[in-house]
């Protein structure tokens, strides 16, 4: 089998390769420029913010980005790419989003004016609610009335791309947004751009991914991350499917938190395991200290004729009668 020439953008190395690092900003801002371009008008410029975020309290939860960054205008972006499928992705995406709400509340007098925030996520999975719907693989989210479906709140944005059903071919692309999301597809199974995809950005983006340009210390972190990326998926899947067959939830549960442990174990850094499985980091951080502070009694192995060697010793420590003189 030919090995690959392009990375795989769904790695932890690979996406933040073409999408976080200063350098190739100008990919990330024609991607969201394509995909928000009816609402969003055009980014012209992108800064990168702290990707890790903590609650008010040391009690509250933290949440970890994969990408996050705002625009000229003060307007949020968070752009998420699990590694797998999560069973509570849809409200993890939700409760990520609340943390750009409440990091623009002002001291003092505010009247509560808020920028937009929009998550994305690039799905290497489909949602079981939406699996039977093949031809559908972008979902727009907005707070809108039930009745009437008048957008009631237009600041607060989440897209889901469905990567499995975009199955479009190079002859059927018709807009650049179409190519990007063949890109992302199939990168990893090309060897070479295809002509339909030959100018600025793209030719960027291709050059970016092209794995034997890596330095040596870039080419080993991308098989780590390549490596767990299989590993987890792999696992996570197994997992699922076993818990499927059994017909238990809490089967599912036990072996995705099982998954978990195993790698941490590994020495995987736990913000990836948290990714990948969908586990809080404090379900994990609770996960170690178990281990941690487990307590394991080894049973004295059983040794034949032991109980034997016991009494022959009792016996020969006896005190032995003074012969007679």
């Amino acid at each position: 089998m030919r090995p690959a020439t392009y990375l795989n953008p769904f790695t932890d190395f690979g996406f933040k390769k073409l999408f976080g690092e200063e350098y190739n900003k100008d990919l990330l801002i024609d991607f969201l420029n394509q995909l928000l371009k009816k609402e969003q008008g055009r980014i012209k410029t992108l800064t990168y913010l702290k990707n890790e975020h903590l609650g008010r309290s040391e009690a509250d939860r933290r949440a970890v980005f994969d990408l996050y960054c705002e625009n000229e205008q003060g307007e949020k972006f968070i752009v998420e790419i699990p590694k797998a499928k999560q069973k509570f992705f849809k409200d993890r995406t939700l409760f990520y989003s609340t943390f750009p709400i409440a990091e623009q509340a002002k001291a003092g007098d505010w009247d509560f004016e808020l920028k937009a925030v929009y998550t994305v996520a690039i799905l290497d999975f489909v949602f079981d609610e939406d699996r039977y719907d093949a031809e559908k693989y972008r979902y727009d989210v907005k707070l809108a009335d039930i009745e009437t479906n008048k957008i009631f709140y237009d600041k607060l944005t989440f897209v889901y791309l469905e990567m499995p059903k975009f199955d479009k071919t190079l002859e059927q692309l018709e807009t650049r947004f179409d190519k990007w999301l063949y890109i992302l597809k199939n990168l990893e199974r090309l060897h070479e751009i295809p002509e339909k995809l030959r100018d600025r950005v793209f030719k960027k983006l291709f050059a970016a991914a092209e794995i034997a340009k890596f330095t040596p210390e870039e080419a080993f972190a991308y098989e780590d991350s390549l490596k767990v990326y299989r590993d987890l998926k792999n696992s996570i899947d197994t997992a699922r499917e076993e818990g499927r067959e059994e017909g238990r939830e809490e089967g599912r549960a036990e072996g995705v938190a099982q998954v978990a442990m195993n790698f941490l174990k590994m020495g995987q850094p736990i913000e990836v395991v948290s990714k990948a499985t969908g586990l809080p980091l404090e379900t994990l951080e609770r996960l170690l200290a178990t281990e941690n502070n487990s307590v394991k009694e080894y049973a004295i192995p059983y040794r034949p004729g032991s109980h034997r060697s016991k009494a022959n010793k009792a016996t020969n420590n006896k005190t032995k009668p003074v012969p007679k003189k």
